[in-house]
């Protein structure tokens, strides 16, 4: 994910926030390390731009559920 087009359009479209979501194909709803440091990344642009992250989701295919670190403590 690239942070300057992910904030671009959300701030081209007013987003007073944002909420990320990524799939893992391969069906593991466990976040990675790359996960979790590019939701931090992404957590402080997000407050320097006024423009806070929400959730980041991760989905997994042909599956009801799904990894949200705002529930998991993580963000």
């Amino acid at each position: 994910m690239d942070a300057k087009v992910i904030f671009q359009v959300a701030l081209g479209c007013h987003a007073s926030s944002i909420v990320l979501a990524h799939n893992h194909p391969s069906g593991n709803l466990e976040p990675s390390k790359a996960d979790k440091d590019l939701t931090v990344k992404f957590k402080q642009i997000g407050q320097l731009l006024d423009c806070p992250v929400l959730d980041h989701l991760i989905l997994v295919p042909d599956a009801d559920c799904y990894t949200s670190f705002a529930d998991s403590g993580i963000l």
